[in-house]
Formats: C-alpha cells, sequence, structure tokens
C-alpha cells in the first residue's frame, strides 16, 4: 500500500501555489527584434515572419506573467485554448500564429485571463510602448553599445525608467527590449532577474529586410 502511495504521489503533478493562474506580481512585454531572430533562426526554419515583405522590426515576443523573483509558466488553466483564427489575428505583431499559440500555452495560460483577453491585453502592451523610429531608418548592419538601444526607448517613451527596462544580446547581436509593467500596464521596476541589461558596446545590428 505505501509504495502504490508512493507512485499515486510521483505520478501526479504537483503545482507550487504560485503557479496557479492569475497569482503572480507583474508583467514583462518582450520585443524582439525580428531581423536578429530572422538571422539566428527564422531564416532556416523559412518562416514567414522573415519575408521582406513583411516589413517587421519589433515584434511581439510575448507577454509575461512575473514573480518579483522568477515566473510561473505552462499553468493548468481552466480557460479555453485560442482558435486557431485568434491565433492567426496575432500574426501582425507576432510575426507567425505559431509564436502567438507558444506564448499562450507558455505564459498566456498563467495569466488568469482567457485566451482572447490575453492576447487583447498583449495587444494594448504592445501599442502602449513606442517603439523608435531610428531603428526602422536603418540601411545597413551596425554595430552599437546595447545602452544605446535602452537610451532609445527611454527617449521614446517618457514613462519609463532605466530600472524598468532591459536590453537583451544573444550571439553578438541585440536580441530584445524587455519591459516590465504592473498588471493594469503601467510601466514598473524589473526584478532582480529580469535586469540582465546586455554590456556589448559592439552588438550587431541588422536593419529591418
Amino acid at each position: 500500500m505505501r509504495a502504490l502511495f508512493a507512485l499515486l504521489f510521483l505520478a501526479t503533478p504537483a503545482l507550487a501555489d504560485g503557479d496557479r493562474p492569475g497569482a503572480f506580481d507583474y508583467y514583462v512585454l518582450s520585443l524582439s527584434w525580428s531581423p536578429t531572430w530572422c538571422a539566428l533562426e527564422g531564416d532556416a526554419r523559412g518562416s514567414p515572419q522573415c519575408d521582406a515583405s513583411r516589413d517587421h522590426g519589433w515584434v511581439l515576443h510575448g507577454l509575461w506573467p512575473q514573480y518579483h523573483r522568477g515566473w510561473p509558466e505552462h499553468c493548468q488553466s481552466p480557460e479555453r485554448p485560442p482558435s486557431r483564427a485568434m491565433t492567426g489575428e496575432m500574426a501582425d505583431i507576432m510575426g507567425t500564429s505559431g509564436l502567438a499559440w507558444y506564448q499562450w500555452k507558455k505564459h498566456g495560460t498563467c495569466s488568469g485571463l482567457s485566451a482572447p483577453a490575453y492576447y487583447a491585453l498583449s495587444r494594448e502592451a504592445y501599442g502602449r510602448i513606442t517603439r523608435p523610429d531610428v531603428f526602422r531608418k536603418l540601411k545597413n548592419p551596425v554595430k552599437l553599445p546595447a545602452s544605446v538601444v535602452e537610451e532609445a526607448f527611454l527617449k521614446a517613451n517618457p514613462s519609463l525608467e532605466p530600472d524598468g527596462i532591459t536590453i537583451t544580446c544573444r550571439a553578438g547581436r541585440i536580441q530584445e527590449a524587455r519591459i516590465c509593467l504592473s498588471r493594469d500596464l503601467a510601466p514598473v521596476p524589473c526584478g532582480r532577474d529580469v535586469v540582465r541589461d546586455c554590456t556589448l558596446d559592439d552588438a550587431l545590428f541588422d536593419p529591418i529586410r
């Protein structure tokens, strides 16, 4: 009997209290520089996001529920998953419907929202942040300090503070701008596990295709 109990205990997924849908402290709005993702992954996949006709710059990677330390993911949400139509409607700002689906499964399920409400909030958050025009004007690849990208976002968004945004790099390239927002989408300071600014002085920044 004791062995059977142990087997049943191990076979049952155990969720920490904080992994319940809706139990989190703030959001991280992650904006990905599409040319970087295409150069490192998208081109090899033949992703439609990388087609020059899409004209993608800063795309919405996701809106991530976050704890002050750590984050929830893959929560057991009672909400119905999004339809193909819902994910397809997000491709204009997320690049592909596949990313929209993945973000719902990993992060949206932890928001405590329905899929339509989560996507609507994600779109609202994306719309509240001004993406600096200067990056759309690039004609050729450049190398620059990651701090320059952060400064451009701060200038374009006066409500943001330096401790509320972080710029990440990957493989020597500018990767993402991550902006911390309250549950009602007001700018807030990022937690220590989010504030990990790229320190490169010569990060590669590709122009929009």
